[in-house]
């Protein structure tokens, strides 16, 4: 795990749960694989803006409202 980066994204998480998605869900909706976008969500991968952006458009968000606390 790299330095720095929180052990899970829980907001990330909650919000995928309400919306009834799977992991595999929103890692095809934004074109990566299942165990990228869970590496993600479980604090294993940092996360490039461009994929930030596809992530939130899945949930109707921007991408500072999930990600800005995880990064701080």
């Amino acid at each position: 795990m790299a330095k720095n980066i929180p052990k899970t994204n829980t907001l990330l998480k909650q919000i995928r749960q309400a919306h009834d998605l799977s992991c595999l869900e929103v890692a095809n909706k934004v074109g990566i694989c299942k165990a990228y976008y869970w590496q993600i969500e479980n604090g294993h991968r940092r996360i490039y803006y461009d994929l930030a952006i596809k992530i939130a458009a899945v949930f109707n968000k921007k991408p500072d409202d999930l990600f800005y606390d995880y990064y701080k």
